[in-house]
Formats: C-alpha cells, sequence, structure tokens
C-alpha cells in the first residue's frame, strides 16, 4: 500500500555528542513530486505523507509496525563505524 524506509537517524553535522541516534525512524517515501505554489512559489505537494516521521526504540519494532498496518517498509542499515585509534605522539613522527 505504502512505501516507507526504516532507517536509523544519523548524528548530525552540529552534534559532538550521541543524542537521539540510537533510535530508528519510519518515514514514507514521496508518493509524487513537489511543485511550486502558483501564488506564493513555495515547494509543496498534495502528499501528507511526507510530514510523518515516526520514531521506534528498535528496528524490530519500526518493522512489527510497518507489519501490522499493511506498510511495505524497506531497512537502511548503517555500515558499522571504523575508528582509527592513534596516539597524539604519532603525529610527529
Amino acid at each position: 500500500m505504502a512505501d516507507a524506509r526504516i532507517y536509523k537517524r544519523p548524528k548530525s553535522a552540529m552534534q559532538s555528542g550521541k543524542a537521539r541516534t540510537d533510535e530508528w525512524v519510519l518515514d514514507f517515501i514521496p508518493a509524487e513530486a513537489k511543485r511550486p505554489d502558483p501564488l506564493m512559489g513555495w515547494a509543496g505537494s498534495g502528499d501528507t505523507r511526507q510530514q510523518l516521521q515516526l520514531k521506534f526504540p528498535s528496528c524490530e519494532a519500526a518493522q512489527a509496525y510497518a507489519e501490522k498496518h499493511g506498510i511495505t517498509a524497506r531497512v537502511h542499515t548503517v555500515p558499522a563505524k571504523a575508528l582509527k585509534i592513534q596516539a597524539y605522539a604519532d603525529n610527529f613522527r
């Protein structure tokens, strides 16, 4: 019926900590393209699902919600982060 995507919220560029990066988000893929309003020129569409963003504590909870409500959802996983551990003294070798 409705297409959606499930993903883990990324850390914003202005964020140094990890607050709110552990929650999963379900949002709907736009059903129609945005077009400029003839009067004001703002971009908009008749698809109100674009305004909806549901947050879940886990990926399984988001998938269960989508399955219960007949939403075909695709899970986008985040690749594992590889940390490069080095000492400060390595900058001077």
